[in-house]
């Protein structure tokens, strides 16, 4: 049983694997997720299928894609692996997809607008081969479309039984409040999930998007839980990578990546605590930064993206993973993101206690 869960999204144990809530809703789905961003891609289908069917045979239950990863290759893969899969592997994965970017050329081939989601929420069920998607995400924040148009949009197609929930991915914490707010005072569905980037690495979301999330109910699903590869140790200090890396496709976007966050001391700090705890442990540092994710307060399940099946096994695997109170502490410290006094830093924490304790 994994702790830490909150109680908007309570842990629940089925076989041997953990679960929790798609946040507030009564829909439960695995503590790993499995991110499909490289099928068709970096991995190709045969690779993609055998990731699936490991994943699922090791309880998974949640499958997360969108319409634009790999030209909408990605949830082809998928559809094609739901429509020959047995009959209790379909029933128990819980298919997440996203709209918002364009998959086709025009002025409406982007957005939140009815018009856009409406046909990018019916080509992905044609791609993916069902009849609803469990979780449809958007896939970022629209400044153009009214939000009203789009959360009644949501309210649609749930009514429909197109989608069974709908959810955020990379909205901001006034973003995601401002939605909540909308659907209650409307009488509309709300939104069940979060989709963020978060890891060691990049915990800026703990300031404002992570308290939206437990007020709401909401559950978090962080994306690059291992910072692109910085959590597994594949980088050396003073060593620039050669070849293609896991921060961008193109070799030279990598190293350029590589440049900004090898610039920063805390960096090192966070890969050295990591590689310390791992190394007393004698587990792989990925199984340390994901342990340590999955117990974050709000996270329902995170996702793991991986090239090859022997990584994701290996990823899986940190779902035996306990860490200590020294060891979260370890991790907790060295990882603290920076800021300035106010309003985040000593006297943004003495003002929040005041408020809390009731001035």
């Amino acid at each position: 049983m994994l702790t830490g869960a909150q109680p908007a999204q309570p842990a629940a144990y089925v076989g041997d694997v953990d679960h929790r809530t798609l946040g507030r809703s009564g829909c439960v789905v695995s503590t790993f997720a499995l991110g499909t961003m490289t099928f068709g891609r970096e991995t190709d289908e045969a690779g993609a299928r055998e990731q699936l069917d490991t994943y699922a045979d090791a309880g998974g239950m949640l499958v997360d894609t969108a319409d634009v990863y790999a030209g909408t290759e990605s949830e082809s893969i998928i559809g094609r692996w739901l429509a020959t899969a047995p009959h209790h592997v379909r029933d128990q994965i819980v298919v997440a997809s996203k709209g918002r970017f364009p998959t086709a050329d025009g002025a409406n081939a982007l957005g939140l607008s009815r018009r856009h989601l409406s046909r990018a929420l019916d080509d992905s069920l044609r791609r993916l081969q069902v009849e609803t998607i469990d979780l449809y995400q958007v896939h970022g924040w629209d400044p153009l479309t009214p939000l009203d148009e789009t959360v009644r949009f949501f309210d649609d197609a749930v009514a429909a039984g197109k989608i069974g929930y709908f959810g955020l991915s990379n909205f901001t914490g006034w973003q995601i409040q401002k939605t909540v707010d909308l659907a209650e005072h409307r009488g509309w569905q709300r939104p069940v999930t979060v989709q963020p980037q978060y890891n060691l690495l990049a915990r800026e979301i703990e300031w404002e998007i992570v308290p939206a999330c437990l007020d709401n109910g909401l559950g978090l699903l962080p994306w690059s839980p291992l910072g692109g590869g910085w959590l597994t140790g594949k980088y050396v200090r003073d060593e620039q990578p050669s070849g293609r890396t896991r921060l961008g496709e193109a070799p030279e976007r990598g190293v350029e990546a590589y440049g900004r966050r090898s610039a920063l001391a805390r960096t090192w700090d966070v890969v050295d605590a990591v590689r310390a705890v791992a190394k007393t442990r004698d587990v792989p540092m990925a199984s340390v930064a994901l342990a340590w994710l999955a117990h974050r307060p709000a996270v329902t399940s995170v996702i793991l993206g991986a090239r090859t099946t022997e990584q994701l096994r290996s990823n899986l695997a940190a779902g035996s993973l306990r860490l200590s109170t020294d060891e979260t502490q370890r991790l907790d410290d060295a990882s603290g993101p920076g800021v300035a006094d106010y309003p985040y830093g000593e006297l943004g924490i003495e003002q929040r206690t005041r408020d809390i304790r009731g001035r």
